[in-house]
């Protein structure tokens, strides 16, 4: 990488080049003024000798002493020399050493100043490496490359950074194993309801081609094959209607009006829904439960998800059997049971009761599949959930606890 390019670092240098300049102009300015002051003093203290000892000395001859030429220096070197002075040996110069260090502070500054620079460049590598690693982390995320790992264990802002993209890494790669689990299961669904409406639309079209092909079929005859394309009809708008809910329901399309419910008045809808099939029966539906049992929910699509489930106790109920509805409520849930005297269910089929598509060994011919997957998913919608347990010929039960 070229230094100068990355402009952090280039800044860097000049701040510090900057720095070191000012700080070595304070410092010599410093030494300057201190070894000036003690010029002074041995000046002072040299005058003061003198006159202290010759008092009759002209102070205007100390004056032109003070103001004389640098070719007098050699003469008085002469002079000192006679006597066995060495001018560098004299105390008084010798203490003025110790403020020659003006060289020695400027070394340590610029090294200091180096040593800074250093640290920056270093810095700045490894931080530039570790956004480039990020970089193609992110670029491999992007490529939908979702098995990378790269868990940070220190605490500095990029290992937070890291740690929060390995987080989202693995949102995602959670997000497209869940994607590739709903494409096929929205394979298997299509497949199933392929099949389930191919059986509808065949009879249909046969029963059409019988009553063009014989216009002189009997009256009873056509109206039997009219009667029963009618019913196939339905059931096949029937279908489109439950899957057309379960995906306003998977893309949180459907609407929930959340009000209070009177339990009891929701139930006798439901009953009274499904009285032409109860009748056929000859089933008898038991209701038990106080009058001011109530929730809060959604009125039509939760007696839509009940209807469904009583439905589906009808079915796999015998004639002249009993189906039990119960509700309550205490501090933290209203509660419906119902129950019914049915064929029941196996405890194979019991865990997978609710998925879509599944049908038990017990189920009708007609089964699809959909009433109790749909009815789980509204339940759930407001605030419930729903739970089923069954023994065989002895009769199912569906629990719904709506959490206050």
């Amino acid at each position: 990488m070229n230094i100068l390019k990355n402009k952090k670092i280039f800044f860097s240098i000049i701040f510090v080049t900057i720095l070191v300049i000012i700080l070595s102009s304070i410092i010599i300015n410093i030494q300057n003024k201190e070894e000036q002051k003690q010029i002074n003093i041995v000046v002072a203290n040299i005058l003061g000798e003198i006159k202290e000892k010759y008092p009759e000395t002209d102070e205007s001859i100390l004056l032109e002493i003070l103001n004389m030429d640098a070719h007098s220096i050699k003469e008085g070197s002469e002079i000192l020399s006679k006597y066995g002075i060495d001018i560098n040996e004299i105390s008084v110069i010798k203490s003025l050493e110790g403020h020659k260090n003006i060289i020695t502070n400027i070394i340590i500054i610029v090294s200091f100043a180096v040593l800074i620079l250093v640290i920056i460049i270093i810095y700045e590598n490894k931080k530039n490496k570790k956004i480039k690693e990020i970089v193609n982390y992110i670029e491999a995320i992007s490529n939908k490359n979702y098995n990378l790992k790269i868990e940070e264990n220190s605490e500095d802002e990029f290992s937070n950074l890291t740690n929060q993209l390995y987080k989202i890494t693995v949102m995602l790669k959670e997000q497209a194993d869940n994607s590739i689990k709903d494409k096929k299961a929205l394979q298997t669904s299509l497949e199933d309801i392929s099949h389930q409406l191919k059986t509808p639309l065949t009879s249909i079209s046969i029963m059409l081609d019988n009553i063009r092909e014989n216009p002189n079929m009997e009256a009873s005859t056509r109206q039997a094959f009219i009667h029963e394309i009618n019913r196939q009809i339905e059931w096949i708008n029937w279908l489109v209607i439950s899957l057309l809910k379960l995906s306003k329901l998977d893309s949180n399309t459907a609407i929930f009006t959340k009000k209070e419910i009177v339990v009891k008045e929701l139930i006798e809808d439901v009953i009274h829904n499904l009285s032409i099939p109860i009748d056929i029966k000859q089933q008898n539906i038991v209701v038990t439960g106080k009058e001011n049992v109530k929730l809060i929910g959604d009125y039509n699509w939760q007696l839509e998800a009940i209807t469904n489930i009583l439905k589906n106790c009808i079915e796999h109920t015998p004639e002249n059997k009993n189906i039990y509805i119960d509700f309550s409520k205490n501090n933290f849930y209203t509660k419906i049971t119902i129950r019914d005297e049915g064929v029941g269910i196996s405890q194979q089929d019991v865990k997978h009761i609710f998925e879509r598509f599944y049908k038990g060994k017990n189920s009708s011919e007609n089964s699809v599949g959909i009433g109790l997957a749909l009815a789980k998913s509204i339940i759930e919608k407001d605030n419930g959930y729903i739970t089923c347990s069954s023994k065989l010929n002895e009769g199912t039960i569906f629990e719904i606890k709506y959490m206050k």
